[in-house]
Formats: C-alpha cells, structure tokens, sequence
C-alpha cells in the first residue's frame, strides 16, 4: 500500500513539475495590502525563466525517482524500460557536418572512386528473397557489398538457428505474436515476422560490437515529415534522381542517431527498416558500423590507411569490412592475435573469439592463414570468402565443431606422445618414454606387441599409432566394431545470396527472370580422422566406408564431388568428402 502511495505521490510530483507555469503577475502598488509577501522570484524580472528551470529540475528527478520506483516492481521479463528524457533526445537524428561527411567519404571510397562503384553501392537494399526455399536469406543485386550482406546473413542465421527465443519474445513496442519454430530443414516455413526480427537482432548485435558495446550509431536518411504520405513513399521521393558521387551528396541526404540502451535500439531499427530496405540499405548499415567503431577508431585498427575500405576496381567489400562485422574491430588479417615483423613492427588478427566465423578459398591457396577464432566461432556458421563474393556456410548442429570420443582419445595419446618427443619434432621417442606414455593413457599392449615396437631403441609414432588402432577399446585402444572408425558425417548447408540478370557475359533484358537466383545447397560431409591419408587407406577405408547390405553384397560408397566450396570446408575439416544434389555450390 505504502508503495502505491509513494508511486502515486511521484506521479503527482511529475505533473506539476510539468505544468505551464502562470503567466507573471504584475508586482502590486505600494499601498495596496497583501497577504503574502513576494518572492525574490516573483520581484525578479528573470524569475519567469528561473521558475521554469525549476520545474525543469524537478521534472528531472521526479521522473528518475519513478523509472527507479517501477524496476523494482514487478513487470514482465521482457517489456522494454520506459526511455528517459535523455534518450528521448537521442531520437533526434542530426546531420553529418561537412568534415565528417568527407572523412567518412574518404574511408570507404576514396576520392578517385569510379562512379560504376558508387553505383553498386548506392543500388543495393537489404532485403530478403522472395523464393520459397532461400526466404531465410538476404537477395544481393549488385556486386559490391556482398562482404556486408554476407556477414549480416550470418547473424540473422544465428538467431534463427540457435536463438529462436530471442525472436518470440516482446516489447513495449516490437511485439510479436508467438509460434512454434518448424523443423529447420524447411527453411520455407519461416514467417515474415521471424526473419524480421532476426534481421533487426542481427543488425543491433553488430553495431554495438563495433561500438565496444558500449554505444551503436544508426545511419539513416533524411527525409520530409508528412503523415498523409507513408515514410516508404517518403524515402523512395527524397532518392528519386539522387546521385550520390560526393562527400557533400552523402552530406544532404544522411543523417545519425546515437544510443547506448539495446531496447532503445532495437525500436529504431524497427522503424528505420524501410530506410534499410531502401536502395541505399546496404552502404547505411556499412556507415552506421563504421560510425558505431568510430572512424579513429577504424583507422588506428587498419594496417594500411592509404587504401579505401571498398576495394577498386571492382568495388568489393574488404577484409576489413568483413572483419569489422564479424569482430567488432577493422584489422585486415584473419590469423589470431598479432604478427610481429620485428623492428617495433607488427600486423593486427582478430584479437578473440567471434559468435559467427570465417573461412576461405585463399586459405586453400596458401596465400593466408585464417586462425582459430574465425575458424572456430561460437555458432556453426561461417562467411565463405572467393576471390571476387562472399557465400554463407552454416550447419544446424553444433557437434560438428566438437571433438568426438575418437578424437578425444587421439589427441590425449598425441599430447603424451609429443611431450616425450626429444628429437625435435621428429615423430619418435625413446623406450622409457614410451613406456611412460603406456602408463599414463592406460594403453595395455600384449608385451611382445611393446618388445617389438621398442626393438631398434626407440618408437617411431606412425607404428604406434598402427598398434593403438588394432588395439580394442576395452585395453585402451582405438578398434571400434562400429567400423567408423572415428569417421564424422554430418550435413553443412551453403547459402549464396546473389541474382544476376548477367551471367558469363549474356544480359537478360528486364522482363526476363535472373539467369542466378539465390541457391541454398545441402552437403553431406564425411570427414576421416586425423592421421595420414596412407595410414586411412590401410587400416580403416575398406571398413568405413562400406557397409553389408540385407543380401550380403557391399554397397558401395557414393563418389566424392568436388567445388571450390570443397576446398574451403577442407580448411576447417582436413580431407572431407562431401556430396549434394544437383549443381555443385557456387561461392561466386
């Protein structure tokens, strides 16, 4: 009760802290007689403004001691906390001056860009596929900013994948009605409001992870008010005939907001998303995580400050972009930590672990090493890199990033083995060692398996491991009667998001549908275990990958197919085979 009465006091106090204040009363004749005496404020030809900044003050404090009054009541779990007078203001979009406009035109262009790039950039939304089975994913028209609807792909597949609750829950604002989420083979059955909310998750995870999660700026446009006209015909009138080839062109028609409350985000990009559907969505989004990071920031990340963010002559996203996204940071490496060159000189990886990852062909080209936080994220779900596009792999299992009992095993002998390696890295140990190693990993070999193997001295790890594989489990082997053999198979599924009306030079007029549509492939994937392709053969390929059919006759195993794609997800798994149906995966 007592509680009721101190809300209801507070919510009294607000009131008339914020009424009108009277107009000023003219100050009474000298003889006139009067009950009360004048305040200094009344006398005051300035009390007028004085008595409104009270209010001001008293609004302030009522309004903080009541929002501290209802978080302790009880409220629903997820109902967004009312905004205070401070975020209020933060609503209030401002424009980009002119220095900030052109540094930031700088950034990313440079000032030489060619208009075909600008074009690319200036001409692409975000917007999902109207296809029936790729409606999970984002469409690319254009052929620059696939780097940033890659990496936005793959949040929302977070979300969709591994968060679903996130996506049925409510706010004061951004609520939506509950479902049940299908099984996740049939993409299809996604609903609109599903990929929606995924999509505006997505987008406020990234920019708070650029802005250190401390802030995310919002890039939109600037565009007439009018309540007759819907803000989609508002956004599509302010860009009619707009060229964007300037700093000063981004100046009149971009404008950012700024906040540090997640709830808050969340709604403003609910209401923004018709500017981020717009043709300019995509650019939108890449300035609102540069402004997120801050553009000092951005560049104190970069190795190389000389060259532009999008990447001439073709206008690709780079490294850094992606980078940006997946990390929260603008380096432009994708091994771990940092490379020393010596002489107080170094290069900048990605400095921890990541919720979403990346691969790519070039790994497969030893022409980079990608390190363990892009190749190992949190979630299943990898950016694929090419030479020219960036594709989308993702499972919908997480096992398929964690050892199993095999290779668990594997590496516990390994790492006893390599501990009593004396010779440099050369595979052997010496009969005292190896008897420790015995001993330590409980392996119980018949004793003239162990006089053999220590004959010349010393125990080379290719035999040992021969040994351990035709040692049964029970004695601390590795034979398994499954035939498997510590053999993984599982299925990855391949998302590449662009349609083209201009395939291998052939134009389709534009009545005619996309020679390329948005494909999503599924691979099934069998990787062997970890020890050479000569030691696989021998011992275990003629049992697994073969099994007895009902009659007695051996089925064979289906052909490997191979595609570039193949050769990225071998950088991750070593040796996978992998198989799908129709055309193979295309990662350009």
């Amino acid at each position: 009760m007592a509680d009721q009465e101190e809300e209801e006091n507070l919510r009294t106090a607000l009131r008339m802290s914020m009424q009108t204040p009277e107009p000023k009363r003219s100050r009474l004749p000298p003889d006139s007689a009067s009950p009360v005496s004048p305040s200094p404020e009344d006398c005051d030809v300035d009390g007028s403004s004085r008595r409104a900044h009270r209010r001001e003050l008293m609004a302030a404090a009522a309004e903080k001691r009541l929002l501290a009054s209802r978080a302790t009541s009880s409220a629903p779990a997820m109902a967004a906390p009312a905004a205070s007078s401070s975020e209020r203001r933060e609503r209030v979009g401002r424009g980009l001056s002119g220095e900030e406009a052109r540094e930031l035109f700088e950034v990313v262009f440079c000032g030489n860009v060619s208009k075909g790039i600008l074009s690319q950039w200036t001409n692409q939304g975000i917007r999902f596929s109207e296809e029936t089975e790729t409606s999970m994913g984002l469409v690319q028209h254009e052929g620059g900013p696939c780097g940033v609807l890659a990496a936005l792909q793959a949040f929302i597949l977070k979300y969709l994948l591994f968060s679903p609750e996130d996506l049925q829950k409510s706010s004061q604002s951004w609520s939506r009605s509950k479902s049940s989420f299908p099984d996740w083979d049939k993409f299809s059955s996604l609903t609109q409001d599903e990929r929606l909310r995924a999509l505006i998750r997505s987008m406020s995870e990234i920019l708070f992870s650029c802005g250190a999660r401390e802030r995310a700026v919002i890039a939109t446009l600037r565009v007439s008010e009018g309540a007759e006209v819907s803000l989609d015909e508002r956004i599509a009138n302010a860009l009619d005939g707009l060229s964007i080839e300037s700093a000063a062109d981004l100046q009149k028609i971009i404008e950012v907001e700024t906040y540090n409350v997640q709830s808050t985000v969340l709604q403003r990009l609910e209401a923004a998303l018709p500017a981020f559907r717009s043709r300019m969505g995509a650019m939108l989004f890449l300035f609102s995580a540069l402004l997120s990071r801050g553009l000092d920031a951005v560049q104190a990340d970069r190795d190389d400050h000389s060259l532009p963010l999008v990447t001439a002559p073709f206008g690709h996203a780079s490294q850094e972009i992606v980078n940006l996204l997946l990390s929260g940071e603008a380096v432009a490496n994708v091994f771990d930590g940092r490379m020393d060159l010596g002489g107080g000189m170094s290069l900048k990886g990605i400095s921890g672990g990541v919720e979403v990852g990346f691969l790519t062909l070039l790994e497969s080209l030893i022409l980079c090493k990608v390190g363990q936080h892009l190749k190992c994220p949190k979630w299943p779900i990898w950016v694929v890199g090419s030479e020219s596009h960036y594709t989308v792999l993702f499972a919908l299992d997480t096992d398929v990033q964690h050892e199993n009992e095999f290779e668990e095993r594997e590496s516990q002998i390994r790492r006893a083995f390599d501990a009593h390696d004396q010779s440099g890295g050369g595979g052997f140990i010496g009969v005292e060692g190896f008897h420790q190693v015995l001993r330590e990993t409980d392996i119980r070999l018949p004793p003239e398996k162990v006089d053999r193997l220590g004959s010349a001295g010393f125990i080379v790890w290719s035999e040992f491991w021969q040994a351990i594989l035709n040692l049964d489990k029970d004695l601390g082997g590795l034979k398994d009667s499954s035939g498997l053999m510590g053999k993984k198979v599982f299925d990855l599924y391949h998302f590449n998001g662009i349609a083209k009306s201009d395939l291998n030079g052939q134009a389709a007029s534009s009545s005619e549908t996309p020679m390329q549509r948005p494909r999503l492939t599924k691979l099934r994937v069998s990787v062997p275990p970890r020890w050479t392709p000569e030691e696989f053969m021998a011992e275990v390929s003629d049992v697994s990958n073969d099994q007895q059919s009902a009659d007695g006759a051996m089925a064979k195993a289906e052909p490997p197919q191979h595609a570039p794609l193949v050769d990225c997800i071998r950088t991750r798994w070593p040796r996978a085979v992998c198989n799908w149906t129709g055309d193979p995966p295309s990662i350009v």
